[in-house]
């Protein structure tokens, strides 16, 4: 662990490291990422199409990284595989001071 943390939390596993990160958290975004930021930010909006947190989602689309996914996703709401509304709380920017906008309106 990094000397300077001024918290840091060891869990046992990645679901417990991930419902603690979904407690401690107010929002979630997804940067620029692999598989893993793909995971975390679909459970996350998973979680609250299911109604388990009420807690902003978005996709911080820097350089246009996400469009391809974006495309996908309108797609599968084209296609009947995805809801509009599910789809419609995902929030996309390539705006940092959007995204700290959407987190402070929480």
């Amino acid at each position: 662990a990094h000397s300077a943390l001024t918290d840091l939390r060891v869990v046992a596993d990645m679901h417990e490291r991930k419902a603690m990160m979904a407690e401690l958290s107010d929002g979630f975004v997804a940067m620029p990422g692999g598989v893993g930021t793909l995971e975390e930010i679909f459970e996350s909006l998973t979680w609250l199409h299911l109604g388990l947190h009420d807690k902003p989602c978005a996709l911080f689309n820097v350089n246009a990284y996400y469009d391809s996914l974006i495309n996908f996703l309108n797609q599968s709401v084209a296609e009947g595989f995805v809801k509009q509304s599910s789809l419609d709380k995902l929030f996309v920017t390539d705006q940092a001071a959007q995204l700290v906008d959407l987190l402070n309106a929480g």
